[in-house]
């Protein structure tokens, strides 16, 4: 049997990086920008758009001034139950929650933000998105322009999109799923998830080569298989890391403590 998902995935990917270029370069420059003055780029996203939030950082070949916004309300643990896909679901669509979970995050002014959706229909992305913008962040849309003939679910009439500063598409199809089967009445093989994943991974390589470009090198996890990397320069990565979210919360106090007034 030929291959079925990969030349569709390889073909969207080729897409995305044609249809992408102008907004790599001004993403990219603004996530060197954040990092270097000392800020973070944050990353999030709910249902199965946390997975890229979670596979950018921490992880092998990437670096301090990256940080995952990972709400496990907004995750599933389990298909059903606690924790489980249809109570997420319903959760990152209501309206006014977004916010609840973002006060007490180390979000401030000249740090960016990139927002993972496929649909960019969700109140959860929608409204971590205007949060951001209201306190001065740059915003990053990783979402597919395909769901942008869908009609706004937000009572706002926005979608992703219309509120990020900048939005690279995935190029993925409305239906997300990529392969059709004979036989079957609908297609199988999603492909948001791996092409915003894949795309974010462009994103950290084009942030450093802009660090670089200015003489910055920020401390970068290596996998201990490569000679001369051992556990303990992990260990000092997370040391590095920890400093800069304590500046970063040590500056958010401020808000949060005005946030809790109510």
């Amino acid at each position: 049997m030929s291959n079925l998902y990969l030349p569709r995935l390889v073909a969207l990917l080729e897409r995305a990086g044609q249809v992408n270029t102008e907004a790599f370069e001004q993403a990219a420059d603004a996530m060197a920008s954040s990092i270097a003055d000392g800020g973070l780029v944050h990353l999030y996203g709910s249902g199965h758009s946390v997975l890229p939030a979670q596979e950018i950082f921490p992880r092998y070949g990437s670096y301090v001034g990256l940080n995952p916004l990972t709400d496990p309300r907004v995750m599933w643990h389990n298909v059903l139950g606690a924790g489980g896909v249809r109570e997420l679901l319903w959760l990152e669509r209501t309206e006014g929650y977004a916010d609840k979970f973002l006060a007490h995050q180390p979000i401030n002014a000249g740090d960016t933000l990139i927002v993972f959706g496929h649909s960019g229909r969700n109140a959860s992305g929608i409204e971590t998105a205007l949060y951001a913008k209201e306190r001065g962040l740059f915003v990053i849309a990783i979402t597919a322009k395909a769901m942008l003939d869908q009609p706004a679910r937000h009572s706002s009439g926005k979608r992703l999109p219309d509120v990020a500063d900048v939005v690279i598409d995935t190029c993925a199809p409305v239906e997300d799923a990529i392969v059709d089967v004979d036989g079957w009445s609908r297609p199988v093989a999603g492909s948001s998830t791996v092409l915003a994943m894949s795309l974010a991974h462009e994103l950290v390589a084009r942030t450093a080569t802009v660090l670089a470009a200015r003489d910055i090198e920020m401390p970068t996890f290596a996998s201990p298989t490569v000679p001369g990397v051992t556990l303990t320069d992990t260990d000092e990565v997370y040391g590095i890391y920890r400093e800069r979210m304590i500046e970063a919360q040590r500056k958010q106090l401020p808000a949060f403590k005005e946030a809790m007034k109510g």
